[in-house]
């Protein structure tokens, strides 16, 4: 930058000094301090839990408020903190009594520091960085249980590193200093555009999240804007890519993809991604990082048939300066492209081929507008399962796996339906309500669809109506359950309109016909699989104040087999063949991989040899291991880490690089089959 510019911008700063700017100012409105009321009162009264808005309850909200508004301690200090003492048992008061006052003035305190800081960072870019990056620094990378800055220079310090740290990634990714400073000038002056344009309801929606979210993390409230955007989405008439997406820090983070989906079809955005950046089409890509949610997600959003760019950092990847862009073609989600989809694989033992059926099963839906119209023959899961296997049985196959992995749930009646395809009839799930009431669910309708070996396959993005499913076939001794722990989502809510917004509101329960909540801990396996999804990262169990696990009463209901009794067996067979196996083998491996890394990874270096040295070795051992796997398969091994993902992707079922998640479906049929062989042996045993 020359030096006429950096004179012309420290004249402009002395002469903000001599006149100072006037500070934004938030005031909330009559509107918000109603809606304050109902919003206590709904808690109060309407929420699953025993929720008492008490000094206990005002010290967890008053944390979380601080967490919502600066969670890695970058901005406030200590003494900013203490300064506003009196809201750690006095935020049930100002909830109650809509006295917003002292939450807006502690917002007030952040803004402020907040801008300050986006100046201060802007300034150093003015003063130019040094792109030498030979100090011996290294950057903590989460910050959330640090002790809070007791001076400005501390967290002139602590800036002084990210901002280094945000060139060193950017000049990594072979950008040349002056495009790096571009870059980083644009995404600050970015944040502090949208800093400024805060307003009361942004506040107010901030003050909100802390309140419901020391309760829970599934009650929220949503300000008219966002209640629109959120009835959007349940028509699932919006046009994007098929995401849902959560902030994580300073960054937006891949909570789940919707089946059937753009994206889910695309297969290159994956959760736990965290997208860093969104362009349109070939226009320029709009840095992210600092951005609000709903931004990103305005920006994401778009007419069918368009494109939009994003900037992604993989959740495997070992740094941020590892992003790829992708492109995602914009569409609509309809229930063609979530039907459940059934095929026949062939299994080789020394006996024979054995076929086996796999039916997919992408969400659980229904039509409800052509069901309530009486239509005869409307679309839903349970007849879409069913007629896959009638189908199924048509072709002689030997047992049957339904395969939920990343099967976020839907429609209740349809969980509680299909499960009476494979039972005769009796209880499926118990939902309790605030009161403690209990509602029991059942299949009312006797004789099954299908009395044969079953197996359920699941993954961590199994959750809801998929767990109540798994669940209750486990508990019938039905069949085998088989994958990784479930996401653990054993909770109900429901939408009530305020005088202003919406409250969505934890109202009740999932249990178990054994008594058992899906809350918390999920459906656990009968039969392992390795898992490449971090529970840290993506579960009930990583959320803030999620509800715990918890117990009620065991109902009646008759069991139809006892798939324990050869577990023992099933799993020493299953990892007998997982060692012969590469894909398998591989998964294990890059599991356990994957869990040194992150516990490894607590800090950058920010000396540039040092860092490169660091990711180039992690990769190496990524790397190692990806082609420990091919040469195992007969394939070509290759020369970069970065490749693998690309490859993952682009592999069919066809193929015969067989990708993981096809390892899982034949592994499971593998399973089926000594499952079904066992039970036959036992019951010709029982015979004689």
């Amino acid at each position: 930058m020359s030096l006429l510019v950096t004179l012309g911008r420290a004249a402009v700063l002395g002469l903000l000094l001599a006149t100072p700017p006037a500070l934004a100012s938030f005031e909330p409105s009559d509107d918000q301090r109603q809606a304050a009321t109902e919003v206590a009162e709904s808690l109060r009264y309407g929420h699953y839990a025993d929720v008492s808005l008490d000094d206990a309850w005002s010290r967890r909200a008053f944390e979380r408020l601080l967490d919502v508004l600066d969670g890695q301690r970058a901005y406030l200090l200590d003494r900013d903190v203490a300064a506003f003492s009196d809201l750690r048992t006095g935020m049930d008061e100002a909830l109650l009594d809509a006295e917003l006052a002292r939450p807006f003035d502690l917002y007030q305190r952040y803004h402020e520091r907040a801008e300050q800081r986006l100046e201060w960072l802007l300034a150093r870019l003015d003063e130019g960085l040094d792109f030498g990056f030979d100090s011996d620094q290294r950057l903590e990378l989460e910050r959330e249980d640090s002790p809070w800055a007791t001076s400005e220079t501390a967290l002139d310090e602590l800036w002084m590193k990210r901002l280094n740290n945000a060139a060193l990634s950017l000049t990594i990714s072979d950008q040349e200093p002056e495009q790096v400073t571009s870059t980083l000038r644009q995404r600050y002056e970015g944040q502090l555009s949208r800093l400024r344009q805060t307003n009361a309801a942004d506040v107010f929606g901030l003050f909100m999240a802390a309140v419901t979210g020391s309760v829970d993390p599934h009650s929220e409230y949503l300000s008219p804007r966002q209640g629109e955007s959120f009835d959007i989405q349940m028509r699932l008439s919006l046009e994007g890519i098929g995401a849902l997406l959560q902030a994580d820090g300073e960054f937006i983070k891949v909570s789940s993809l919707v089946a059937g989906g753009p994206a889910e079809r695309d297969g290159a955005l994956q959760p736990a991604d965290r997208i860093i950046g969104v362009g349109q089409e070939d226009g320029e890509i709009v840095n992210v990082v600092g951005m609000r949610l709903d931004d990103v997600v305005d920006l994401i959003r778009g007419p069918k048939g368009s494109v939009v760019r994003l900037d992604v950092v993989p959740a495997q990847a070992v740094d941020m300066t590892r992003s790829t862009v992708i492109d995602i073609t914009r569409d609509t989600v309809d229930l063609e492209d979530q039907a459940a989809q059934g095929e026949v694989i062939e299994v080789e033992r020394q006996d024979g081929t054995h076929r086996l059926g796999v039916i997919e099963v992408p969400t659980f839906y229904v039509d409800f507008d052509a069901w309530q119209a009486g239509e005869e023959d409307f679309r839903s899961t349970t007849r879409d399962v069913a007629r896959e296997v009638e189908r199924l049985q048509a072709e002689g196959v030997e047992g049957i796996v339904l395969d939920l992995r990343n099967n976020g749930g839907g429609a209740l009646q349809e969980a509680n339906s299909l499960i009476g395809l494979f039972i005769d009839r009796g209880p499926t799930v118990q939902v309790r309500d605030a009161r403690g009431r209990i509602s029991l669910y059942g299949d009312t309708e006797s004789g099954a669809l299908y009395d044969g070996p079953l197996a359920v396959l699941v993954n961590r993005l199994s959750a809801s109506a998929s767990e109540i499913f798994a669940g209750a076939i486990q508990d019938y001794g039905r069949g085998l359950v088989v994958g990784t722990d479930t996401f653990g989502k054993g909770t109900v809510q429901t939408l009530n309109e305020l005088s202003h917004g919406e409250i969505k509101l934890t109202r009740a329960k999932f249990y178990r016909i054994s008594g058992e909540s899906t809350q918390h801990r999920g459906v656990e396996p009968d039969i392992d699989f390795p898992s490449l999804i971090d529970p840290e990262l993506i579960g009930e169990s990583s959320l803030d104040n999620a509800l715990p696990w918890d117990t009620v009463r065991e109902v009646q209901y008759r069991t139809y087999g006892e798939p324990r009794r050869h577990l023992e067996t099933l799993r020493a067979r299953h990892l007998e063949r997982a060692e012969q196996q590469p894909n398998f083998h591989y998964l294990e491996r890059r599991s356990e991989l994957a869990r040194q890394l992150r516990a490894q990874h607590t800090s950058v270096s920010l000396n540039r040899e040092q860092r490169q040295r660091e990711v180039e070795a992690q990769e190496a051992e990524q790397l190692a291991l990806e082609n420990e796997r091919r040469r195992a398969l007969g394939l070509e091994p290759l020369e970069d880490w970065t490749d693998a993902r690309d490859e993952d992707e682009t592999a069919s079922d066809e193929t015969d690089e067989q990708p993981i998640d096809r390892a899982q479906i034949l592994e499971t049929a593998q399973i089926l089959l000594d499952y079904r062989q066992l039970e036959d042996g036992w019951h010709y045993a029982e015979l004689n």
